[in-house]
């Protein structure tokens, strides 16, 4: 759901994919996600890729919105390649906005695939948590299906979606921030919403065209505000920031990161205080 909203048609060259993947596996890397677009496009490409990973043993997973599982005997066949190539896990995109597209009955297909050849799996469900979900929610329980319900990150197309009003209870909201390799070879510190921080660019570790993947690396775990994020979490930040409480509680914890943190005054103060008072601002 956090696809841009202009398509974009790069494609990372495989060479160069299988060239980054052996540069991360010498950094200590030992898991891969391939998600961003639909990788089932390139599937030779991903057969390869997922080789070269186990080779290096490497656990990947692939995200997928299930468009290839129109026939079960067909859905089988693909997820039997994957699991001889030595894929780990599919994670099965599930919404009401996804279903606009492709089928549910196609996530289902896909599921039993699964099931079927003995691949894990699991279905993300990305919801708003209203009631129009009910529905789609309680296909998946018919089904006998492994969801989890994951929150819709307003970010890319979905940042046209109606926002439903929340008011949860006081969450630390901290986040792990897994990076994210773009096909431009851009790489951020984390891989949900924040490659859409176009006022601040906040997340933005580099590119591997003039850095290696250990530099960037380094420049997410060594960076005072990223760690502030992973252990006091965004709540807390959130409150030194002088946002009251009343209102953090509304917010979801992808836009409040980005209530933070792609305001360049805001960003500002934070990134003076980082390594000082705002370190100091817990229990």
């Amino acid at each position: 759901m956090a696809a841009g909203v202009i398509v974009d048609d790069k494609k990372m060259e495989l060479g160069k994919a299988k060239e980054i993947i052996r540069e991360m596996a010498g950094t200590g890397v030992t898991g891969i996600s391939f998600t961003a677009g639909e990788p089932f496009i390139y599937f030779n490409d991903m057969l390869e890729l997922v080789n070269l990973c186990r080779d290096l043993n490497i656990y990947t997973r692939i995200v997928t919105n299930s468009y290839w599982a129109k026939k079960q005997e067909k859905a089988e066949q693909q997820v039997d390649m994957l699991k001889q190539a030595g894929l780990s896990q599919l994670r099965l995109s599930y919404s009401r906005w996804h279903q606009q597209h492709v089928p549910r009955q196609n996530v289902l297909n896909a599921a039993l695939a699964c099931m079927e050849k003995g691949l894990e799996y699991f279905i993300s469900f990305v919801t708003d948590f209203s009631e129009e979900d009910d529905g789609n929610e309680q296909f998946l329980r018919d089904s006998k299906l492994k969801f989890f319900p994951e929150p819709v990150i307003y970010a890319g197309r979905a940042h046209s979606f109606g926002r439903k009003e929340i008011f949860t209870d006081y969450q630390e909201n901290r986040c792990s921030m897994n990076p994210y390799l773009a096909p431009d070879l851009n790489m951020y510190a984390c891989c949900d919403a924040g490659s859409h921080f176009t006022l601040t660019n906040f997340f933005l570790l580099g590119s591997l065209e003039n850095h290696s993947v250990a530099q960037l690396f380094a420049k997410s775990e060594t960076s005072p505000l990223y760690n502030c994020i992973r252990s006091m979490g965004i709540s807390n930040i959130a409150s030194f920031a002088g946002i009251k409480a009343r209102e953090i509680v509304t917010y979801r914890k992808c836009e409040l990161c980005k209530k933070l943190f792609d305001s360049p005054e805001i960003l500002k103060t934070l990134d003076e205080a980082a390594e000082t008072e705002l370190g100091k601002w817990t229990r």
